[in-house]
């Protein structure tokens, strides 16, 4: 399914960096049904939800969890399907590269105990949500970035290999005729896939992995590799994850904000909600731009909100994949 006949009705235009929808382009292997509707928070354990159309990423997660695996397992196999998926031009492999032509990889892992690790300006290796994981478990750090993230990668045991795929070159040499930088609203530039999962056990985990912004400048980093902008978890009160504008993320600190306020007593809903009115609230040029995100609080309940139209989740519950829209606050 190509993610721009999926959504072409309801992008909008935009002057400025903007967000787009991580692996619309992946082909759905599973029955998902995908329907506009307002999020229903019944909680039912174990769960998987992410960002985006992502069936086969959140079906592999759930896969995990039925086998008795930790939800820190099916974070990390979930979206590694994403990252593998090279028509996703937004994910790992085939990712659209920066200015430069090179494509960085930017992920960060939560577990249940708040033990965190990122990668960033990763280079050749098309997994960085599993070389995020070895940071935080095999190294006294939470973030490792550039030739000293590949370098440690290598040493893992993960191959190096060329992540620029002939799509994504020739999608690249194109922008280079012009140079222009205005991307259309959940089309084009950005995706990432942030995912949360609560494993039999009633523990959480969650991780973020993308390409960041196409035609970024050298050396930037979005929200997705750090804590509590892209991804937040406390395994005693739930999860947060971003997709989106990250420097608007990074501003608001939104997943922490969306953590906090579940911790306050707002329903998840209620958290991804109040999270987009500040960002809305402190830039009037909110129309601009994309910023989705989706929470689990430790009952199982979820929510999930964005700016514009056009953000969509996936779930997998109760034996059941579905993909939505929730609701938005630019009507």
């Amino acid at each position: 399914m190509k993610r721009r006949k999926f959504i072409q009705n309801a992008s909008l235009s935009s002057l400025g960096v903007v967000a787009g929808a991580t692996a619309l382009a992946c082909k759905d292997e599973t029955k998902t049904n995908t329907v506009k509707t307002e999020n229903k928070t019944e909680g039912s354990l174990p769960l998987v939800i992410a960002t985006w159309n992502v069936p086969n990423a959140t079906a592999k997660a759930w896969e995990e969890l039925q086998k008795g695996n930790s939800s820190l397992d099916a974070i990390e196999q979930g979206c590694k399907i994403e990252e593998a998926n090279a028509e996703g031009q937004s994910v790992g492999l085939g990712g659209l590269p920066d200015r430069d032509g090179n494509v960085t990889l930017d992920a960060c892992i939560m577990n249940k105990e708040g033990n965190y690790g990122a990668v960033v300006y990763l280079q050749n290796i098309k997994h960085p949500i599993s070389v995020a994981r070895k940071v935080m478990e095999e190294t006294p750090h939470v973030i490792m970035a550039g030739k000293g993230a590949e370098q440690f990668a290598i040493s893992q045991g993960f191959e190096p290999e060329n992540l620029l795929t002939e799509a994504s070159k020739k999608a690249w040499e194109q922008w280079k005729e012009t140079s222009q930088y205005k991307p259309i609203i959940n089309i084009e530039n950005h995706d990432t896939i942030g995912m949360l999962a609560i494993d039999s056990n009633g523990d959480i985990a969650g991780g973020c992995t993308t390409s960041g912004l196409a035609y970024k400048m050298a050396g930037r980093v979005g929200d997705s590799p750090i804590i509590g902008s892209g991804l937040f978890i406390d395994n005693e009160i739930g999860g947060a994850t971003a997709t989106g504008l990250g420097e608007e993320v990074l501003k608001t600190v939104g997943s922490f904000l969306i953590v906090e306020l579940m911790r306050q007593g707002k329903s998840p809903q209620e958290a991804c909600e109040e999270a987009i009115s500040r960002i809305v609230t402190k830039n009037p040029n909110f129309k601009d731009f994309q910023v989705g995100y989706i929470a689990v609080n430790k009952k199982g309940e979820t929510g999930a909100y964005s700016i514009h139209e056009g953000f969509y989740v996936s779930t997998y519950q109760e034996d059941m994949a579905k993909s939505y829209m929730p609701e938005f606050h630019n009507k």
